[in-house]
């Protein structure tokens, strides 16, 4: 697995986490909850990738 990945997806969660409570403080708490769900999905979608690139890689070494 390439640590390059886990960086990412830290630095994902912690510009969401900045953001969220940078809006939270101005008040802005409906953009704070949606910017909160945009790194969520940004994040899962890196994970879906992930797990479509595993599946393949067991397709290819049990042959199926």
């Amino acid at each position: 697995m390439d640590v390059e990945i886990i960086f990412k997806i830290a630095a994902v969660g912690i510009l969401t986490a900045i953001i969220g409570q940078i809006l939270k403080q101005t008040g802005k708490d409906e953009i704070a909850t949606i910017a909160t769900l945009a790194g969520l999905i940004i994040v899962l979608i890196m994970v879906l990738n992930l797990v479509g690139d595993l599946f393949s890689t067991l397709r290819t070494i049990f042959n199926f």
